[in-house]
């Protein structure tokens, strides 16, 4: 552990001795580099943006590629500045539309739980709402390096943040709703069929996490869509939109899949604005649609197509 430590304060500290520009153009470098010597990543990311805009001629699609892993490569540069931001130069970074929101949604004091997508620079995102606002619980998967997971981690919570390990999460999360806490949580990755429910995205199924709906569903917490974008300038805005009305008709299978098949509607009008900033790379659609069942001893998964 003490090792793990030391390789992780020596890997932080040299990176952070470089200028931010100077780690952006290594980075940036980096993952363009990536993208021309990854074939199979390269493809994975050409496939899902021509099946998600039939529209866009190959070039477009390519440059829209390319500026997804040059987005990578930013994310990872600045991510080790993130320990030096406090509440007077966080700013200089990040401004925020709508932080009305989840100041009334607090009022309420049930909790709040926010929403966002791997676009723009969601570190950043995590780090600014913690000073400006105050420190959430997030919910991550553990990374498979202990080296990584121990850097990640501790840079994650440098600002205040909880970070939660995803297959250990409920009950931390529903303690931290009940003290009116903000947890965040991210939901445009592909999970198991068994661990989530098929929606809508970019017209395609998408296996998609059914946690926050079932948080709502439960805690009673309002739920409010944020994400960072970058602008022309450099800079971020954090776009924080309007609390998302919750479907409840009593019919809690259907009722989950309605509320994601919201959430992630939401999340798609985001990735269409900004396409260039979303994790394109990532096999959201790798999980195929295997089984419906309809049976009140079982759990019913639904195609996009199917009404209530």
């Amino acid at each position: 552990m003490v090792r793990k430590r030391k390789t992780t304060s020596l890997i932080l500290g040299g990176l952070r001795l470089m200028p931010t520009r100077v780690r952006i153009a290594l980075f940036a470098g980096c993952f363009r580099m990536f993208y021309h010597l990854a074939a199979k990543q390269r493809l994975i990311a050409i496939h899902n943006l021509t099946c998600a805009f039939p529209e866009k001629d190959m070039s477009e699609i390519i440059r829209i590629a390319k500026g997804s892993y040059r987005n990578m490569g930013i994310i990872a540069a600045e991510f080790f500045d993130i320990p030096s931001l406090n509440q007077k130069n966080v700013e200089d970074r990040v401004e925020i539309e709508g932080l009305e929101h989840c100041i009334n949604a607090l009022k309420k004091n049930r909790g709040l739980l926010t929403f966002g997508a791997h676009i723009g620079n969601w570190e950043l995102e995590a780090a600014a709402v913690a000073l400006l606002l105050k420190p959430m619980a997030v919910v991550y998967r553990t990374l498979d390096s202990a080296i990584l997971e121990n850097l990640v981690t501790w840079v994650r919570s440098a600002t205040g943040n909880i970070p939660l390990d995803k297959t250990l999460a409920m009950r931390p999360i529903i303690r931290h709703l009940k003290k009116n806490g903000i947890v965040g949580l991210m939901i445009d990755q592909n999970m198991a069929w068994q661990e989530g429910v098929f929606v809508d995205f970019f017209g395609r199924p998408a296996a998609t996490s059914n946690g926050l709906a079932l948080l709502a569903l439960h805690t009673g917490a309002p739920v409010i869509p944020g994400m960072t974008v970058r602008v022309k300038n450099g800079k971020y805005r954090l776009i924080v939109g309007e609390e998302v009305e919750i479907i409840r008709t009593g019919d809690r299978d259907l009722d989950v899949i309605s509320n994601t098949q919201k959430f992630t509607r939401i999340v798609e009008e985001m990735v269409r604005k900004y396409p260039e900033q979303w994790f394109w790379v990532h096999q959201r659609w790798k999980t195929k649609v295997c089984q419906i069942q309809d049976s009140s001893h079982h759990r019913r998964i639904l195609t996009p197509g199917e009404s209530r």
